[in-house]
């Protein structure tokens, strides 16, 4: 099912909804990280959560800085993300980091709906493009992995 993050209608709904997305990715990166059995492929999952971390910090700071609310967790699509990094832990290493493709799949169309957004100001367009770059890495990085 594809995201509807970043087609939000109100700048506050969109920097919440995208650190919502963050955290759901950090769980799925915690989750990938415990069942990897090789060694680099979790070293470089641990470098890009820290990323996921860092956009949090980032999307976090913008929603302080306009008074939203912001959230300190994810949400119900965390079990999807975690969801599918567990059942692809039946087929190993390489599943798992189809899985992990796949969340950034859905990441990586979040980050580009969110440009597009005519909602993404001068304060916010920096940290979308960005994250956009970081996602398309990750995506990139998780593809070469299993390849």
């Amino acid at each position: 099912m594809p995201t509807t993050v970043g087609t939000e209608n109100n700048v506050a709904d969109l920097v919440r909804n995208l650190i919502t997305l963050e955290y759901d990715a950090i769980a799925a990166y915690d989750s990938s990280i415990k069942r990897l059995d090789n060694a680099e492929y979790r070293q470089q999952i641990e470098v890009f959560r820290r990323d996921h971390e860092d956009h949090v910090q980032e999307l976090g700071r913008i929603a302080d800085s306009m008074g939203i609310d912001k959230p300190m967790e994810g949400d119900m699509k965390q079990w999807l993300t975690t969801g599918k990094v567990a059942l692809a832990d039946l087929g190993g290493d390489d599943a798992i980091l189809k899985a992990m493709k796949t969340n950034e799949d859905d990441t990586v169309a979040a980050y580009q709906q969110a440009l597009d957004n005519s909602l993404s100001d001068a304060e916010l367009r920096p940290v979308i493009e960005k994250g956009l770059a970081d996602e398309r890495r990750h995506r990139t990085g998780m593809e070469s992995a299993h390849d």
